[in-house]
């Protein structure tokens, strides 16, 4: 697998642990249109039903962000949608491999997929919490902005989506040690306390 492979294939898979639709709808718009050259394998996309399951299935998303708690519900059913579509599309883009390689592929989508939806999800019901409906909004707006943005980069400049990919994946990395290693630390107080 080369730079510009990789770097398609981890733009897609993250950018779908946020919004698979739109992700869906990008590749299969950037396909039917020939926004920018594509390897054959990306006509897989190119489906009017598929384009536009995709597109219907992304304004239903667009407005269920938005709803303060029904947004959470609409995530956690796609706590595993969305990691199989970003290895559906991460084996996609590869094209023609062996089917090792296209299993190791697939691992690797899924996963960048499922570490940016639990992401996604765990931010948003964070800003559940807050009293305002303002703060969830613009989650969801910047959600749409950056899933666009990340498409972009992944069809017009792979490398590029490649360093994003990677530089917030070591992100999300940094911060679940840090959250895992201060939720150890306060059961371990709280083990102190109770012993004493």
């Amino acid at each position: 697998m080369d730079l510009v492979t990789l770097g398609r294939t981890l733009g897609f898979s993250f950018a779908a642990g946020v919004n698979l639709y739109a992700t869906v709808a990008i590749l299969g718009l950037a396909a039917r249109y020939g926004w920018v050259d594509l390897p054959p394998q990306f006509q897989t996309f190119n489906n009017p039903v598929i384009i536009g399951t995709a597109l219907v299935l992304y304004l239903v998303e667009f407005f269920a962000d938005k709803i303060p708690y029904f947004d959470t519900v609409w995530d956690m059913l796609h706590t595993a949608i969305r990691p199989l579509g970003g290895a559906l599309i991460a084996v996609t883009t590869l094209g023609d491999a062996s089917p090792g390689v296209e299993g190791l592929v697939a691992l690797l989508g899924g996963t960048v997929a499922a570490g940016s939806h639990l992401t996604k999800t765990s931010t948003r019901a964070v800003a559940n919490t807050s009293p305002e409906p303002a703060s969830n909004w613009a989650l969801s707006f910047g959600e749409d902005v950056f899933v666009v943005g990340l498409g972009y980069l992944a069809l017009a400049h792979p490398i590029a989506a490649l360093l994003v990919s990677g530089v917030l994946l070591i992100v999300i990395v940094v911060f679940a040690a840090v959250i895992v290693r201060t939720v150890r630390r306060w059961f371990s107080r709280r083990r102190v306390a109770a012993a004493t």
